[in-house]
């Protein structure tokens, strides 16, 4: 501590680019450290000392030269930072210990020469910096309290601290000679009568990031959080707080970001301890780690919650060890034991604990995700860990990867409080008129937009950002993210507004508006034509479009899961079919008038929207196989209310004898049997002597059927 330091080390620094205030934003390397001691006792200075320091880039900014009167034939034979730095802990030592001494701090004009210079270039070059470098006094501060008069501390400069206290400033030219100067004549002053002040206030930086758990109850001041996008997605916490070297980082301060798959999206948010580090962090924007640059911005403590905080006692006490490194296995076996786990990791690299090292995630009903984090004591068992990277552990290959505290909590936030896909509900009957608050009814009037090309990682609040001031006039519940049939983001999201006129005006404000660095179009619709859209159509500024149909389809059923239409939608909608939508089930005992029919559809999970988000409508996409979808036997004449037109020459056809039962069936095999369409149709009431209703096309016929088309009924 500098109250406890007999001397202190003057110091200043210059780098190739920028310098003053501007000093490490650049990313520019050190070419020149001056250093003078001063005897707190004896109120003496030692002799000046002055460095060049040969860059690994010999390329000077014209700023520079201006600056610093430097030239690269200055530099090009002086020695690399590591000699310099061995030269400046043997030349301080001795001359500290020659003026019978024992201890000594730095004392500079700004923490940037520290912080935001030495120690990131330190840590790129994978150098270990002397023990003096991690803690230091900062004049300006500490002339703040000696005359709090003078202004605020962030506010001064060299020039104006002494003329505040009466002296001249150094009259030396050359650039680093003439700042030592001046701030040991000041610091000289301020020791004296009738000052008196004693140095006491030491900063420090940290040796290394600490790990840590955090609760959602947590307070986190806004002001010390930021982003950081465009991160390498095999990075670890301990990664990013090397990029960050320098500025400190608050315990647990480092979250990693998933995607809606649990997969890291390349960004995460970082808590510095206050709002000066996070200020000196977001001069790093567009720094590099490795060959990527990264982007910071600022962000939010309710962000850093959302995604750090945590309030599973489960995962607390996971994390409760200290000093552990933690490894995500995911893709495990469903049936995978922690015996299994642990003789997968092998006796070279132990788990923390046995068993107790290990935290396997599942679902809220106990159901296993195929995920897993694993506690390591230290590095070496975490290198011996990771070379088992897609080996096999039963029938499938494992992937291992560093992990974080806050990657625990969040994958364990959207695994046990709010799952990726919804439950099914309990009844498999879906009402065609049932009220549902958030999903809008059709109309011819045009008072919602239609947002295309988003960003796939794009969510209710990107979206919300993205329409700024408009978004006072989104109707309560009107985002409608469009998920394909995989249940995965399209691109789409209809947005219902207050009226034709808010709309239109959206529709002309935020066309082709960057979203993410992808533009987004915007086009002004009515739920009509979103039903439209949704069946297979297309929508653009031209107008509404309906599908291609090289085929004659079967009408959908009397209205779409997700997005009840009038009879005067579906009649036009009939001609085309939506993919999502199978044949309907057997009915249950109902009276419901032509007005109220019920439509029945089969329990697939991507048909139902997750009641946690505003996914109400899903994206029609190209069939799927006809392995990955449930066909179910309909109620009497409800398979379909009819053909839309005769059947195609190229397709095989089915008839039932009941009145206005026609199935069409495509994509048969080739050695497909009247046994193998009945077999198909188990559970369909059927007399034995209505089997000659069964037609099958000749070979010929059957040539003319179009390839890779998939089984529709």
């Amino acid at each position: 501590m500098a109250s406890h330091s007999d001397t202190l080390v003057v110091f200043f620094g210059a780098t190739a680019g920028a310098n003053g205030g501007k000093l490490g934003s650049d990313e520019r390397e050190i070419i020149l450290l001056v250093w003078q001691i001063v005897d707190l006792h004896e109120k003496k200075v030692g002799k000046l000392h002055s460095y060049y320091v040969k860059p690994d880039s010999l390329e000077l900014t014209d700023q520079c030269k201006e600056e610093t009167g430097l030239t690269v034939e200055d530099i090009i034979k002086a020695e690399p930072l590591d000699k310099v730095l061995q030269q400046f802990q043997q030349s301080v030592s001795s001359e500290v210990k020659s003026l019978g001494r024992s201890s000594f701090t730095l004392l500079v004009n700004s923490p940037l020469v520290i912080r935001q210079v030495l120690h990131p270039e330190a840590s790129k070059k994978n150098l270990v910096l002397p023990e003096c470098f991690f803690s230091f006094v900062d004049l300006r501060k500490e002339f703040h309290k000696c005359c709090p008069n003078a202004g605020p501390a962030q506010k001064q400069t060299l020039v104006s601290m002494l003329e505040y206290v009466g002296l001249p400033a150094a009259s030396e030219q050359l650039t680093g000679v003439k700042e030592v100067r001046s701030m040991v004549q000041l610091t000289l002053c301020i020791l004296a009568e009738p000052y008196c002040h004693k140095f006491t206030c030491v900063e420090t930086v940290n040796y290394k990031f600490d790990s840590g758990a955090c609760c959602k109850t947590e307070p986190v001041d806004s002001e010390t959080v930021i982003r950081a996008r465009g991160l390498p997605w095999q990075s670890s916490d301990q990664d990013i707080a090397r990029f960050f070297k320098g500025l400190n980082i608050a315990k647990g301060g480092v979250a990693l970001c998933l995607n809606a798959q649990g997969r890291r999206n390349g960004e995460a948010l970082v808590r510095f301890i206050d709002s000066e580090h996070r200020d000196l962090a977001l001069e790093r924007h567009k720094h590099h780690m490795g060959c990527r640059y990264i982007e910071v911005y600022k962000a939010t403590g309710e962000e850093f919650l959302k995604i750090a905080g945590g309030t599973s006692n489960e995962v607390a006490q996971f994390l409760s060890k200290e000093n552990q490194v933690i490894i995500r296995m995911r893709g495990l076996p469903f049936t995978a034991t922690s015996q299994e786990v642990l003789s997968f990791l092998g006796p070279e690299s132990p788990v923390t604990d046995g068993a107790e090292g290990l935290l396997f995630v599942k679902y809220p009903d106990g159901r296993p995700t195929g995920d897993a984090f694993v506690l390591f004591s230290c590095e070496e068992y975490v290198q011996n860990a990771l070379k088992k990277h897609k080996q096999i552990l039963g029938k499938r290959y494992i992937e291992l990867f560093r992990s974080t505290a806050a990657e625990v909590q969040q994958v364990l936030n959207r695994y046990m409080s709010t799952p990726l896909i919804s439950t099914l509900p309990a009844s498999p009957i879906v009402p065609v008129l049932a009220s549902q608050p958030f999903l809008p009814a059709a109309t011819s009037t045009r008072d919602c937009v239609r947002l295309r090309g988003l960003p796939y990682t794009a969510g209710i609040e990107d979206i919300l950002e993205f329409m700024g001031e408009h978004t006072v006039d989104i109707k309560p519940h009107g985002v409608h993210m469009v998920l394909n049939q995989q249940g995965r983001p399209s691109g789409d999201a209809f947005i219902q507004m207050k009226s034709a006129d808010r709309a239109f005006m959206v529709a002309q404000k935020c066309h082709k508006k960057t979203m993410k660095d992808r533009y987004v179009e915007v086009f002004q619709c009515s739920t009509e034509e979103m039903s439209i859209v949704l069946m297979g159509g297309t929508l653009n500024r031209s107008g509404l479009s309906p599908p291609p149909c090289k085929l004659p389809c079967l009408s959908p059923p009397t209205a779409y899961a997700a997005f009840p239409t009038s009879p005067a939608i579906l009649s036009e909608a009939a001609f085309y079919q939506p993919p999502l939508l199978a044949a309907p089930r057997h009915p249950q005992t109902t009276v419901a008038s032509p007005a109220h029919t019920l439509a029945y559809y089969p329990p697939q999970p991507h048909l139902y929207m997750n009641m946690n988000m505003n996914y109400t409508a899903y994206y029609p996409s190209p069939p799927v196989s006809p392995s990955t979808v449930g066909y179910f036997a309909a109620p009497p004449g409800a398979v379909a209310a009819a053909v839309a037109a005769s059947p195609h020459p190229g397709a095989a056809s089915t008839v039932l004898s009941q009145p206005g039962a026609l199935v069409r069936m495509q994509g048969l095999p080739y050695n497909t049997g009247v046994k193998d369409i009945l077999s198909f149709f188990q559970g369909y009431q059927y007399a034995p002597d209505e089997y000659s209703g069964v037609v099958q096309m000749s070979e010929q016929a059957r040539s003319l059927v179009q390839p890779k088309e998939w089984l529709c009924l």
